[in-house]
C-alpha cells in the first residue's frame, strides 16, 4: 500500500456510512409524510376515501301548491323523468360516453358540445355533484337509457317533479287567435334554470343549497316566495364500485343511521284570488289586450288580476328555444307585459273623481256651484271641446259627473290651476308604487306644475292642467292603482296596500302565516262631499243620461265612471273604430265599487284600444259584478247559511253574454236596442283638443320609471341554449299621452 492512499476497506465503509444515511433520510422523509397523510389530514382523506365507497344520492324536495282562495290548485308538481351526468363515476365521458349516449337516443350531434361543456363545468363545481343534462324524458328514451346503463358510466335517469300550470282557454278576438297562456300567469311566475353565475352569487353570500341545474322561480310569487315555495332537499347513501354503480348487496349493510335525511316538502301559499271569478273575467273580456282588477274595497286583497295577452307559464318553465322567445317577444301586443301594474295609461274620465274631489275640497265649488256649458271651454284664444258638442247646459258637481260634462272641470282646474287636483290624485295614491311587491310595478304619473317645469320645454301652462282635469295630458295609472282609488272612495278614505297572499300553509295544513290587511294611509274625504261623488257615480250606471246606464243591474247598485283615452290625436270628423288601425283606437275603461249604498268590492276594467268605455268595457265589468254575488249567494248556501244567502244582493245570473248579464229586460220582452254603429261615441269620451290644438302635445312627457320588486337583484339574460331569464321589472312603459 502506498503511502497516503486510502485502503479499500475505509473506502468501502465511507460508503456504508453514505448510503446508510440516505436510507435514514428516506425513512425520515416516509415517516413525516405518513405522519401528514394519517394525522396532520387524516379527516380529508378520509372523506375522499369514504367518497370513493359511498355515492351520496340527493332526495330533492317537492315544491309548495299554490292555491286559490277556495283551495283549487293554480300551480302544483308534475312527476317527470330527468336525465342527469355525475363527473365522478363518469370514465372517458366526452371521448366515449356522451359521444356513446347522442348516438343511441339519435340526439342531433350538434348538441355534444353544449354537453361536454356542461361536464366540464360540473367537474369543476363538484365532481360527486349531478348535472341535469335533459328535463321530461320521453318514454322510449327513458327505456334505452335503462337497458343500456352499463355502457353509460355516470349516467342516471331520475324521477323529479316539475312545475304544472293551469292552461287557459284560447280565445279569438277579430278573428285572431289568441296564442296559448295559463291563468295567472303573470301573478304565479314560471321556474327554469338556475345559471353558473347565480350559483356563485349565491355560494359567495353562503347559500350552497342550489345546485348547476336547479329550477328557480323567476316571476310573481313563484320568484318573490322562492324559499317558502322551495323546501330543504334531503339524501341518502348508498355502496358503489369505482365506475359509481351501485350495489344494493352492500348498501343494506349501512343500516339507517346517517345513511338517509328526508326532504321537507315547501309551504303551500293561498292566494285572496278567486279562480272562478278569474275564470268568468277571462271568458267575458272582449279584447285582444287589456286588465281586470277586482279588489276587496275593505282589505286591499285582489279577487281577480287579469293581464291579456298572457304567457304560456308551462312552455315558460321549461327550456324553450331561442326562437320561441324571439316569438314572445317580438309580438306587438306585448304578452309578457304585466299589465295591472306594469304599464300605465291615460285614466280618461275615470280620473274625474278626483277632480271633483279637489273642487269640493278647496271651497271654491259648491255641490250646487253650477258652471254653463256651451259645448267646450275658452282659455284665452283658445276653445277646448267638450265630448258633447251642442253643450250640457247648466251641471253641478253630481251632473257633470253623471254626464262626464268636460266643461265643469276644464273650468274647475281654470281656477284651481293643477296643483290642487295633483295633491288629491297623490293622496289617493296616484304617482307612486301601490306597493303589492309580489310583481314589479311602474309608478305612473301624476303630474304637477313642477313636474312640468322640470320636463317640459317651456314649463308650466294653464292648458296643461284642464288636459290634466279630465284624464288625459300627462295622467297616467295602472289599473291596480285605479281600483284602489275607487277603493278608497268606497270606503270613506283607507287606502290599502294590495295583496295576493291570504296564507302560507305548512304540510300537515296547519297555518304558518295568515296575511292581514295593510293600510297605507287615511285619505281626507269630508263625508258629505264624498257622498256627492258616490251618488253621481250611481248615477252614472243607473239614472238616465248616464253614460254606463244601459249597463246597469236590476238588483245590484253599481257606482261606476266609464272613460275613453285617446291614444292618438283625432280630427275633426269621428271614425269608428272598425274602420281605425287597432293601435289608433281609444282605450276604453270602466272604474266601478259595488253596492253603492254598502261596498264591498271595486272592479275595474281596460280595454286596450278597445273603443269607448260605455259600450266596450262597462257591460263586462258589471257583468262581473254580478258573478261575485252569485258565487258569494253559491257559498252561503254551500254552507247551509241561508240567512247569509238572502241578503246577498241580486238575483242569481241566467244571462251568458255581458250584455244579457249588464241590460234589464223591457217589460214588453222585446229585446233592447243595441248602440247603433253610426252613432256619436258615448259622452264618456273625453275629447281635449282645443282649436288650434294645445301648446303642447302631451307626446312629449317622459316615460316614467320603473320601480324593482321587493326581491332579489334580477338574474343574467338568457342564452340561446338555456331556459329564458327575466329580470323581475316590467318591460318599458308606454310614453304618456
Amino acid at each position: 500500500m502506498t503511502l497516503g492512499q486510502n485502503s479499500p476497506g475505509r473506502d468501502l465503509k465511507n460508503r456504508y456510512l453514505v448510503l446508510g444515511g440516505l436510507m435514514l433520510l428516506g425513512l425520515l422523509v416516509l415517516a413525516v409524510r405518513t405522519y401528514r397523510l394519517q394525522v396532520t389530514r387524516y379527516d380529508e382523506y378520509s372523506q375522499k376515501s369514504a367518497a370513493n365507497f359511498f355515492k351520496e344520492v340527493r332526495l330533492r324536495a317537492e315544491r309548495g301548491s299554490i292555491l286559490d282562495a277556495g283551495g283549487k290548485i293554480l300551480a302544483e308538481n308534475r312527476p317527470s323523468f330527468d336525465l342527469f351526468l355525475t363527473p365522478a363515476f363518469c370514465q372517458k365521458c366526452p371521448e366515449e360516453v356522451l359521444p356513446r349516449m347522442v348516438a343511441l337516443l339519435n340526439w342531433d350531434p350538434a348538441s355534444l358540445p353544449t354537453l361536454i361543456d356542461q361536464y366540464k363545468t360540473q367537474k369543476k363545481n363538484g365532481t360527486f355533484q349531478a348535472t341535469r343534462l335533459k328535463v321530461d324524458l320521453p318514454a322510449e328514451e327513458v327505456d334505452l337509457l335503462s337497458a343500456h346503463q352499463l355502457e353509460l358510466p355516470g349516467i342516471d335517469v331520475e324521477p323529479v317533479a316539475h312545475r304544472q300550470y293551469k292552461d287557459a282557454p284560447q280565445h279569438a278576438v277579430e278573428g285572431e287567435k289568441a296564442p296559448p297562456s295559463t291563468y295567472l300567469s303573470h301573478v304565479i311566475g314560471y321556474m327554469n334554470e338556475i345559471t353558473q353565475e347565480e350559483l356563485d352569487k349565491r355560494a359567495s353570500g353562503g347559500d350552497v343549497t342550489y345546485r348547476l341545474g336547479d329550477y328557480i322561480g323567476r316571476r310573481g310569487l313563484e320568484r318573490y316566495y322562492e324559499q317558502k315555495l322551495r323546501g330543504t332537499d334531503g339524501w341518502r347513501k348508498e355502496v358503489v364500485n369505482a365506475r359509481g354503480e351501485t350495489l344494493p348487496e352492500l348498501s343494506r349493510l349501512l343500516g339507517e343511521q346517517d345513511t338517509r335525511l328526508e326532504p321537507v316538502r315547501g309551504r303551500d301559499l293561498q292566494l285572496s284570488i278567486d279562480l272562478r271569478l278569474e275564470e268568468e273575467a277571462e271568458r267575458l273580456f272582449p279584447g285582444r289586450a287589456g286588465a281586470v282588477v277586482v279588489v276587496e274595497v275593505n282589505t286591499g286583497f285582489i279577487l281577480t288580476m287579469l293581464s291579456r295577452p298572457g304567457y304560456d307559464a308551462n312552455m315558460m318553465s321549461g327550456r324553450v328555444s331561442p326562437q320561441e322567445m324571439a316569438k314572445l317577444f317580438k309580438d306587438p301586443l306585448q304578452p309578457m307585459v304585466f299589465r295591472p301594474v306594469a304599464q300605465h295609461y291615460s285614466p280618461g274620465s275615470t280620473f274625474k273623481v278626483v277632480t271633483a274631489l279637489a273642487a269640493l275640497r278647496s271651497g271654491q265649488f259648491s255641490t250646487h256651484t253650477t258652471v254653463s256649458c256651451p259645448g267646450g271651454y275658452h282659455l284665452g284664444p283658445r276653445f277646448w271641446r267638450c265630448w258633447n258638442d251642442k253643450g250640457h247646459g247648466s251641471v253641478f258637481a253630481k251632473t257633470a259627473l253623471q254626464h262626464s260634462c268636460d266643461t265643469y272641470y276644464y273650468r274647475v282646474a281654470d281656477v284651481l290651476g293643477l296643483d290642487p287636483i295633483a295633491k288629491v290624485g297623490q293622496e289617493l295614491g296616484l304617482g307612486q308604487p301601490t306597493g303589492i311587491g309580489v310583481v314589479a310595478e311602474v309608478p305612473g304619473i301624476m303630474p304637477t306644475s313642477e313636474y312640468h317645469d322640470r320636463v317640459t320645454p317651456g314649463g308650466y301652462t294653464k292648458g296643461m292642467a284642464l288636459n290634466a282635469a279630465i284624464g288625459q295630458g300627462d295622467d297616467n295609472v295602472t289599473p291596480l292603482q285605479l281600483a284602489l282609488l275607487y277603493a278608497t272612495i268606497a270606503n270613506g278614505g283607507t287606502l290599502y296596500k294590495p295583496q295576493l297572499v291570504r296564507k302560507v300553509i305548512r304540510l300537515d295544513g296547519t297555518v304558518e302565516q295568515e296575511l292581514k290587511p295593510e293600510v297605507v294611509r287615511q285619505v281626507e274625504i269630508d263625508p258629505e262631499q264624498r257622498q256627492v261623488v258616490v251618488e253621481a257615480l250611481t248615477a252614472v250606471v243607473n239614472e238616465p243620461g248616464g253614460t254606463a246606464y244601459r249597463s246597469r243591474l236590476p238588483d245590484i247598485l253599481v257606482a261606476g265612471k266609464t272613460g275613453t283615452a285617446q291614444v292618438r290625436a283625432l280630427g275633426a270628423v269621428r271614425v269608428k273604430k272598425e274602420n281605425m288601425d287597432y293601435f289608433a283606437r281609444d282605450h276604453a275603461w270602466f272604474a266601478s265599487f259595488a253596492p253603492a249604498d254598502k261596498p264591498e268590492i271595486a272592479v275595474v276594467l281596460l280595454n286596450e284600444h278597445g273603443g269607448h268605455g260605455a259600450s266596450d268595457a262597462a257591460p263586462i265589468a258589471t257583468a262581473l259584478i254580478k258573478k261575485y254575488f252569485d258565487l258569494k249567494r253559491e257559498d252561503a248556501i254551500a254552507r247551509g247559511d241561508l240567512v247569509a244567502a238572502a241578503a246577498v244582493p241580486g238575483k242569481p245570473m241566467e244571462a251568458t253574454t255581458p250584455q244579457a248579464a249588464a241590460t234589464p229586460m223591457p217589460r214588453d220582452g222585446s229585446v233592447p236596442a243595441a248602440p247603433q254603429q253610426d252613432e256619436a261615441p258615448p259622452p264618456d269620451k273625453p275629447t281635449a283638443r282645443a282649436s288650434p290644438p294645445p301648446p303642447r302635445p302631451p307626446e312629449a312627457a317622459k316615460p316614467s320609471p320603473i320601480v324593482p320588486p321587493p326581491t332579489e337583484p334580477p338574474p343574467p339574460e338568457p342564452t340561446a341554449d338555456s331556459a329564458p331569464q327575466d329580470t323581475g321589472e316590467p318591460a318599458t312603459p308606454e310614453r304618456p299621452r
